[in-house]
């Protein structure tokens, strides 16, 4: 459960900094802080609510356990009681995503998808993988643009980049990083062996033109014949581009589109999330403090879920949570999945913070 109180200890001294004549002085201020007490102000609405519902659950169970009540307004409560109880834990949890909502930053994504061990298998999953969140993001009315693509002889994909946009993307889908694993009986295996295969998952932060530059002399930037599965051209001309930021090695290709142009500008994208990516978490492990109230550390190398098809179970090993509904989960029905991983991330930033 959060300390509510420290919320109401800022709300009054944030009370009392607004009503001084010098706040008014320092517009940029002034503005901050009203915007910090008006967010307090509807929290702590919430919460004089719902301490008015345990208030009622109280009187509630006394008059369920005081023998010299009537029977008939004993059964009336017990009858209340649940309903109410039910609308306080919702309310609580109306709370606790309003607060950790404030605390997350509204940033766009660029997902990375790769088929890691397991061949033709790995890369046929990892086409699925695409197509799980491509549902859940259009379900989610979230806006999704391929940045490129690499088809496999089977009709999987080896890798794809792809950009995801729309309120709330950073908070639900930050989570995804990781090795996905997969358990099933490919389509190729005459002896119904189940293989395990696994692909990996990487979520970046796509950053803002204003925040972060790739110095062009570090680049190095090539342009190749496009080509698309089994040989077939997609462009007789070079219009394929390939960006290497050549002081971390880090190498992006794009051929999907026609037009040079607009691969480069894709490939850039990409890069820049790479680079930035790279760059924050060497700053972050220099301090020692990476990511460490976060479900996970979010490396390439982490399992984080496991699909398997003979039991159809889906199971997220960060919170021993299991959904024993995997044909509905690869629809994009991730939402039981992410909504357990934002508390469990909730917790864990609350108790960082001294509020649980």
């Amino acid at each position: 459960m959060i300390n509510f109180g420290k919320f109401r200890e800022e709300y009054e001294v944030l009370a009392q900094e607004l009503a001084a004549e010098e706040v008014f002085k320092d517009r940029e201020r002034y503005v901050s802080l009203s915007k910090r007490f008006s967010f307090l102000e509807r929290v702590l609405q919430l919460v004089d609510e719902r301490e008015r519902m345990l208030r009622e659950q109280d009187q509630l169970k006394k008059m369920i356990a005081d023998e010299g009540e009537d029977e008939e307004m004993k059964t009336m409560a017990k009858d209340e009681l649940p309903h109410l109880e039910e609308k306080a834990a919702a309310l609580e949890e109306d709370l606790e995503e309003m607060i950790f909502q404030q605390d997350e930053p509204e940033r766009d994504l660029i997902f990375e998808i790769r088929a890691a061990a397991g061949g033709d298998e790995a890369t046929l999953f990892a086409g699925d993988l695409f197509k799980m969140y491509s549902r859940y993001i259009e379900g989610k009315g979230w806006k999704q643009e391929v940045l490129s693509s690499h088809e496999t002889e089977v009709g999987g994909l080896k890798e794809i980049n792809f950009s995801v946009k729309g309120e709330g993307v950073f908070s639900h889908l930050k989570f995804e990083s990781g090795v996905h694993r997969v358990q099933r009986v490919p389509a190729t295996e005459s002896g119904g062996r189940i293989h395990t295969s696994t692909v990996t998952v990487a979520v970046l932060i796509e950053p803002k033109e204003i925040e972060f530059r790739l110095n062009q002399e570090d680049l190095k930037i090539e342009t190749f014949r496009a080509s698309g599965r089994g040989g077939q051209h997609v462009n007789v001309t070079d219009s394929a581009v390939r960006i290497t930021h050549l002081p971390t090695h880090t190498t992006v290709s794009c051929q999907d589109e026609r037009s040079q142009i607009k691969n480069r500008e894709k490939a850039m994208r990409v890069i820049k999330a790479r680079v930035l990516e790279k760059k924050e978490r060497e700053e972050g492990k220099k301090r020692g403090d990476i990511r460490r109230t976060q479900i996970g550390s979010g490396e390439r190398s982490e399992k984080i879920r496991t699909y398997n098809f003979p039991e159809r179970r889906v199971t997220d090993h960060r919170i021993n949570f299991t959904l024993y509904r995997l044909e509905a989960v690869l629809e994009g029905d991730l939402d039981e999945i992410i909504k357990k991983l934002r508390k469990a991330d909730r917790r864990k930033k609350y108790e960082s913070k001294g509020l649980a």
